[in-house]
């Protein structure tokens, strides 16, 4: 079975996410479907993309498949962990991407959605980002991509409380473009993606990588790049990532030790 559906609607491309039953949650086989998806439309001059679930779903998506990170004493989200690979390709992809958000969105699929380049999102929309919830140490590359897309405060709320934020929240913090109702929303994104791509292919590319390459110009020097990942490497070396991992595959409340 696909786990994505792909679609051309003259230059507009569609993925829409199709695992349900796991309530699309990122896993390896997913993302790469994705970004295989996305590798043919470069082929196929698309010049928006649309990245969605299936009409009325209540989950877009549960974020990373936490089954496939790795036990202690290894990076949970290194350079080439899909999620980082499916983050880069989202941002890398020369047209913008629009992503349609129907219900809520959790931990990893947070920073996908937030690695889009237009967020539309329905009045039920929620995002949470759920690390503390796992025990999982978030890593320089996203904890990036959430700061150039959410205010600071916004962000510190979201990471420690692990709380969902609100589609009308979001909208007025900018996170969002637009909250659209569920029988006008699929319309209303696609109308977006024809008027873009009505416009100079080239010119959008070239704004959108220059966009990309501005908002990562931030100094991190090797010393501090080293501090971040010595203060990271403690946590998924501890205790608390192996009962946040064992306790949602034991589907239970974790208990954590704090060492």
């Amino acid at each position: 079975m696909a786990f994505i559906l792909t679609e051309k609607r003259d230059s507009t491309g569609i993925i829409t996410l199709n695992h349900a039953e796991k309530r699309n949650a990122l896993s390896e086989t997913l993302i790469e479907e994705i970004t295989a998806a996305l590798e043919g439309f470069r082929a196929l001059d698309i010049r928006a993309v649309v990245l969605r679930a299936q009409p009325g779903i209540k989950v877009w998506s549960a974020g990373h498949d936490v089954n496939e990170l790795p036990v202690r004493g290894r990076d949970p989200l290194g350079w080439n962990d899909p999620l980082r690979i499916l983050i880069r390709s989202l941002q890398e992809f020369p047209a913008p991407v629009i992503g349609l958000i129907e219900g809520s969105v959790w931990g990893g699929a947070c920073e996908a959605a937030m690695a889009c380049d237009i967020l539309i999102a329905t009045p039920e929309a929620t995002f949470a980002i759920t690390p503390a919830k796992l025990g999982v140490p978030y890593n320089l590359g996203g904890l990036m991509t959430l700061i150039n897309m959410i205010p600071l405060p916004i962000v510190k709320e979201m990471l420690f409380t692990a709380q969902p934020l609100p589609a009308e929240q979001a909208l007025n913090l900018g996170i969002i473009n637009y909250i659209k109702p569920n029988d006008e929303i699929e319309s209303f994104v696609l109308d977006m993606a024809q008027r873009i791509s009505g416009n100079s292919p080239l010119s959008i590319s070239s704004m959108k990588d220059s966009l990309r390459l501005l908002s990562s110009a931030h100094a991190v020097t090797p010393d501090l790049f080293e501090k971040i990942q010595g203060m990271r490497r403690i946590v998924y070396d501890s205790e608390d990532y192996q009962e946040g991992i064992r306790a949602f595959r034991e589907k239970r409340m974790p208990k954590f030790p704090g060492k």
